[in-house]
Parts: C-alpha cells; sequence; structure tokens
C-alpha cells in the first residue's frame, strides 16, 4: 500500500510495507539476510550531465585503520563519480561463513575494511589514465567473513570520532575477517562510468531531471542551502523526464532527514539502517550549495557493482542514492563575488567541487588574474589525497 507524503511542493511515494523492523536473526531457512546502502556523487555540467573533478580532493574522515589505494604516482584520481561508503550488513539465525565479491566496473576501490584483496591495489600514472575506459574494473574481495549474531561487539575505534562509527547503529550482525571485526563491509571508490541521471538547471531556476536510460525518474529531491538557509521539493515522478519548480528561500530551516529516511525505507532498508544513512551523511548531504538527490535503479548498480555472496544470502537488498551538485545561477554569482573579493571563508564552503564550478564561470580578461583566480581556488581547496593515518 502506498500514500503520497507531501514535501515543500512536490510529493515523494512511501511503502507502508517497509515500514517492518529489521530481522535480527535472519532468513527462517537459515541463510544471511543482506542489505547494502551506499551514495554516487558527481558534479552536473551546463548540460545536466556530470563533469570530470577530483573526488579524492579533501581531508580523510575515515579512521586511521580503514585500508587505502596506493597511488603510484603524484597528483591523484581524476573521475565523474565519487562513490562514497557503500556498507554491507549481514543478519543470520545463527553463525555462518560467506565469501564476498564486488566488482567496480570502470572505477577504482580506493578505501576498504575489514582487510581485504583489492586489486588494484596500487594504481600507477597509466591505471589513473584508464580505469575510466570501458573494459577495466577494479575488485575487492573478502574471504571466510564470518557472520556472528550472537557474538559481543568489540570493534575498533580510533578515538578521532567521525562519521565511520554511525553506521555501526543496526541491528546486523557483528563481523570477523581474519582478525578484524566490524559491523558492516565497508568500500569506497572512484568512478569514470556515466551517471544514471541528468539535471539541467533551466534559466528560471527549474530542474529538468532526466534518466538517460529511458528508465523512470523516480523519487527526487531538490535541495538549496543558502548561508544555512535551507529549502527543498520533492517529487516522484513515473515519467523518464520530468522538470521540478524553482526553489524559493523563505526563511526555512528544517532539513529533509524525515523525507529522506522514509524514502530509504521504502527502498528496501530497515528503518535502523535508513537513520544510520542520513545520520552519516546528514553534514554532507545538507551543506552549503544545490543538489538534487535521487535514487540510483537496481539495474545500473548490479551493472556497475556486480557482487557476488557465496553461500546465495535469501535475499539482498542494494539502495544507492545519488547525489548531484547542481551550478546554479546563485551558485555562479557567491562563487565569483568571492573571488573577487578575496573571500576564502565563501570559497572554502564548496571545497572539493569548486574547481569545477569555477570551470562554469567567464574566464578571466588577463593572465594575472587567470592566475590570481587559480591561486585562490588552490588556497581553498582541501588537501589532495593522502597516505593512510597512523593509528596512535
Amino acid at each position: 500500500m502506498n500514500f503520497l507524503r507531501p514535501g515543500l511542493g512536490g510529493l515523494l511515494l512511501i511503502s507502508l510495507s517497509a515500514l517492518a523492523q529489521s530481522p535480527l536473526h535472519g532468513s527462517d531457512d537459515g541463510r544471511v539476510t543482506v542489505h547494502e546502502w551506499g551514495t554516487f556523487t558527481s558534479i552536473a555540467g551546463s548540460d545536466g550531465r556530470a563533469v570530470d573533478w577530483l573526488p579524492l580532493r579533501g581531508s580523510t574522515d575515515l579512521p586511521c585503520f580503514v585500508e587505502r589505494l596506493g597511488l603510484d604516482f603524484k597528483g591523484t584520481l581524476a573521475g565523474k563519480v565519487r562513490m562514497e561508503t557503500p556498507v554491507l550488513y549481514f543478519y543470520a539465525p545463527r553463525e555462518t561463513h560467506v565469501d564476498v565479491s564486488v566488482r567496480f566496473n570502470r572505477g577504482v576501490v580506493t578505501e576498504w575494511f575489514p582487510p581485504a584483496a583489492v586489486t588494484p591495489s596500487t594504481v600507477s600514472a597509466v591505471a589513473a589514465a584508464a580505469f575510466r575506459r570501458p573494459g577495466f574494473a577494479s575488485s575487492a574481495v573478502w574471504r571466510d567473513v564470518a557472520v556472528r549474531p550472537q557474538t559481543t561487539e568489540s570493534f575498533r575505534d580510533d578515538g578521532r570520532g567521525g562519521h565511520y562509527y554511525v553506521a555501526r547503529k543496526t541491528d546486523s550482525a557483528p563481523l570477523q575477517v581474519g582478525s578484524a571485526q566490524e559491523k558492516f563491509l565497508f568500500y569506497r571508490g572512484v568512478g569514470g562510468f556515466e551517471p544514471p541521471v541528468a539535471a539541467t538547471v533551466a534559466a528560471d531556476g527549474s530542474v529538468v531531471v532526466e534518466n538517460l536510460h529511458g528508465a523512470a525518474v523516480g523519487d527526487v529531491l531538490l535541495f538549496e542551502n543558502r548561508s544555512g538557509r535551507i529549502t527543498y521539493r520533492t517529487l516522484a515522478s513515473s515519467s523518464n523526464r520530468a522538470t521540478i519548480d524553482p526553489l524559493a528561500i523563505d526563511g526555512e530551516t528544517a532539513r529533509p532527514q524525515a523525507e529522506l529516511e522514509e524514502a530509504l525505507i521504502a527502498h528496501g532498508l530497515f528503518p535502523a539502517e535508513a537513520q544510520a544513512m542520513v545520520e552519516t551523511w546528514r553534514d554532507s548531504w545538507f551543506e552549503e550549495g544545490s543538489r538534487l538527490f535521487y535514487f540510483v535503479p537496481l539495474e545500473t548498480i548490479d551493472a556497475i557493482l556486480p557482487i557476488s555472496i557465496t553461500p546465495a544470502p535469501s535475499s539482498l537488498v542494494r539502495v544507492f542514492v545519488g547525489r548531484m551538485e547542481l551550478v546554479t545561477a546563485a551558485t555562479r554569482s557567491e562563487v565569483a563575488d568571492a573571488l573577487a573579493s578575496n573571500d576564502s571563508r565563501t570559497l572554502a564552503k564548496y571545497a572539493r567541487f569548486l574547481p569545477a564550478i569555477v570551470s562554469n564561470l567567464p574566464d578571466p580578461a588577463t593572465a594575472a588574474e587567470r592566475r590570481q583566480r587559480a591561486s585562490a581556488v588552490e588556497s581553498a581547496q582541501p588537501p589532495l589525497y593522502a597516505s593512510q593515518p597512523a593509528c596512535r
């Protein structure tokens, strides 16, 4: 049974049947139940399609014990998509063991935990140029994953805090891989593939959303934060193309956390999982700027990230949220003014997305102005992807 939940000027389909609680002991037939959530983050160009950017630019928000890809060259990886924090939860009636393999087509796995056999584990300059081409794939394999529902939880904590730990707040079974214990299997990456959705900002501020594969647009949420003033609009569309009316900043400060959690539950996550996902990404999802949230079709997830679990689970649910940054007229104006006045605080709010936003601005008239702009952008950027921090 479905009902329509009103958003601010839009509608979001919510499935009441999905509100059931998670099975603390897995399926009745003894096999595991597996749930996964993750995020595909991208930036829309002027034509609405994802553009290249530097997804790894920024300080790490991960614990020191998380393993990381080695970069055998000076620089970082450019790509169209940052695959952020997919986590796999396991539910079982009794202890069981599984093998898990994830293949990332046209992408590179960059972080993971517990320890896994990751290929490639180091990327050269040649591979960095080739990974976005059709035919390239990386992989992460966890062998003999012990799913232990009756085990007392005892997980590592590096004492630095961070969003990583929030994802542990579910009813899933503790896992053990070798000597490492964790609540989930975790991995991240950078992709060179085209996201399934394009989002074009029209001159009047409306946003045209299109599924590039011809499927339904589905549930989407348009969000904007201007100096702490927040507004958003939700829409559910069965067409492959939909238009979202312009947003109006009217002083509202409520974040769409409840709407996103309900949508995640409607798409198959358990309530605790949905809450953990939104809480994990709350600060990032609701930061300064404009963006579109959408649900990645399952066929796209399976094509980009084919997964193998042996023995086969009784059920596998995969829910990925697409986040597409939008370069609106308000964003261009704010960034242009900040560049002109050397307002580093405003520029820093856009952090890793800043170079792509600046590329939408008119070119400076002189070489000196070009150097000044480049210096201002570089100064406002987070550091490049660094080596794994040492655990204290």
